[in-house]
């Protein structure tokens, strides 16, 4: 669904992205773990057509569209959430993810039907009616995650979408995700959160300093000397198996 292809990007001085590659298999749920400052969401941004890469080529199901901008990918079925989740805090929640509607639905009465049916499956339904700034950091989540899935897409970048939630919030988010894959969504989520891109990712890349240093099952590349060393520094690796 995804190939990402020795993308870079560079500002000024600073090369931020350094010759990444992954995919995205469609229907599947991949992950992009890494330390802070890693480059992640600077990829994300360059997938979904924010910025444009200083270098590499970004295709979805085999088509070239390194130039295509945000807009245009959105109408294609690429989109992201954001780590900031900010809601139109004068609208109702229902109103929030018929913003998202409205890319496929013109009409205003079919968005907010739409924008109902898709709140509900994100367990929204009692909230609908609400103010979106009367709601809870977990509604909030929800319904960011709504308003990107009210634009139908075929590929979804979540960026950090379990960020700020406890265990249990976190618990009831993971068969929401794991639904939405089920029928047919592929989707890429950055996520520090481990317990979860354990149990939903079947793949994961980790980038670190710009550049992919690993990839593979999750419980593989968690036991990776590379990631060890990059997220816990030099040295890390071997004294946690001088204690194994």
């Amino acid at each position: 669904m995804l190939a990402v292809e020795g993308v870079s990007k560079r500002f000024g001085g600073l090369l931020a992205v350094d010759a990444a590659s992954l995919t995205a298999p469609p229907g599947e749920i991949t992950g992009l773990i890494g330390p802070n400052g890693a480059g992640k969401t600077t990829l994300f941004t360059i997938i979904a057509g924010f910025t444009r890469p200083s270098g590499g080529r970004v295709s979805l199901g085999g088509a070239d569209i390194t130039a295509m901008p945000a807009h245009r990918r959105a109408q294609l079925g690429v989109v992201r959430t954001f780590q900031i989740v900010q809601p139109f805090a004068g609208l109702t929640v229902r109103e929030n993810i018929a913003v998202g509607s409205h890319l496929r639905h013109a009409g205003r009465a079919e968005a907010l039907e739409h924008a109902s049916a898709v709140g509900t499956r994100v367990g929204l339904g009692p909230e609908l009616d609400k103010q979106a700034a009367a709601l809870t950091i977990a509604g909030r989540k929800r319904l960011e995650l709504a308003r990107a899935l009210a634009t139908e897409p075929i590929l979804l970048l979540l960026d950090e979408v379990l960020a700020g939630l406890n265990p249990s919030e976190i618990a009831a988010m993971l068969p929401i995700l794991r639904d939405l894959a089920a029928t047919g969504v592929t989707i890429l989520m950055i996520e520090h959160v481990m317990q979860a891109v354990m149990q939903l990712c079947s793949t994961v890349h980790v980038l670190a300093q710009g550049r992919m240093i690993a990839a593979g099952p999750p419980r593989e590349v968690c036991t990776d000397p590379a990631v060890i060393e990059a997220y816990l520094g030099a040295g890390a690796a071997a004294r946690m198996a001088s204690h194994g």
